[in-house]
């Protein structure tokens, strides 16, 4: 049994036509619990940076230490017993970051997926690591390659 579909404003019951790769059927999102506002995924970004920030940072030991382990050479970071720890806690921030009801679509970089909509189309407003806050969204059927700036920031 799937996960139920939020319909949007203007959809249709079948959710006719669209992209369930990236999330969305026509108007209709699927996989997803919520819609956000603009507003909404930025509060939820700002209360998910601890947690993205403990993702960046055990990731970069997580490396760190698997590199060092399949190379059978020492790191300061320790050893296998370190790597599986750091695995597990890796796990644990990413399951955190996927109970937010968007979508983590990846880990290095971290990318960011909160589905909303912008003037009556659905679409997907769209963080990346590194970037200082949400600015950008792109229609779910295009993916990264049609990532835009939020009207407010203007194009760039």
């Amino acid at each position: 049994m799937g996960r139920p579909a939020v319909t949007v404003a203007g959809s249709t019951p079948d959710g006719a036509g669209g992209c369930p790769r990236h999330g969305c059927r026509g108007d209709t999102f699927t996989g997803v619990a919520r819609v956000y506002t603009v507003e909404e995924a930025r509060a939820a970004l700002a209360a998910l940076r601890p947690v993205l920030d403990g993702v960046i940072a055990v990731r970069a030991d997580a490396a760190e230490l698997a590199s060092a382990v399949q190379e059978g050479v020492p790191s300061r970071l320790g050893g296998l017993p370190e790597l599986k720890a750091a695995q597990a806690r890796l796990d644990e921030l990413l399951s955190s970051v996927a109970g937010h009801d968007l979508q983590l679509k990846g880990v290095a970089p971290v990318l960011l997926d909160f589905p909303a909509v912008l003037d009556g189309e659905p679409v997907l407003l769209c963080w990346l690591e590194g970037e200082p806050e949400l600015a950008w969204y792109h229609r779910a059927d295009l993916g990264f390659l049609g990532r835009r700036r939020l009207p407010e920031f203007g194009e760039q």
